[in-house]
């Protein structure tokens, strides 16, 4: 088995921030802050793959840069709410051995939790599902 993801150094401390959020930027200076979905996507791009700048519920619809999967990897995209309505929904980066990487509003800076935490958390609790992205070369 490989060995779990880390949060790199230079995302570990980056603040939750709402108003910094897929369409309204994609900065590559993070240090005011992001939200889950440019965290998640800024991790991705650490560990070398591209992905664009889409809402929650966007990446959910996605065909052309991502698939669903059931079985989960390290670097999948994963899609948690109150509900498994997509739109709105938290966005984290699976790690492996059952954990996941995010930037949680709860929290304020990035976390590494078991999956099974998020269920403690009213605005995390449903597991929507899992996306992989597609590698190009």
């Amino acid at each position: 088995m490989a060995p779990k993801l880390t949060i790199p150094a230079q995302l570990a401390g980056i603040p939750y921030n709402a108003a910094i959020h897929p369409g309204v930027a994609h900065p590559a200076d993070l240090s005011t802050g992001a939200n889950c979905q440019v965290f998640a996507y800024a991790l991705l791009a650490h560990f070398g793959i591209a992905f664009p700048p889409l809402r929650s519920s966007e990446l959910w619809a996605d065909t052309e840069h991502s698939r669903v999967v059931t079985e989960f990897q390290p670097l999948d995209l994963l899609l948690f709410g109150k509900t498994s309505d997509a739109f709105g929904a938290h966005v984290a980066v699976h790690v492996g051995e059952d954990r996941a990487i995010h930037l949680s509003r709860a929290v304020g800076l990035p976390v590494d939790w078991a999956i099974e935490d998020f269920a403690a958390y009213e605005n995390y609790r449903v597991l929507i599902g899992a996306k992989r992205p597609y590698v190009r070369v």
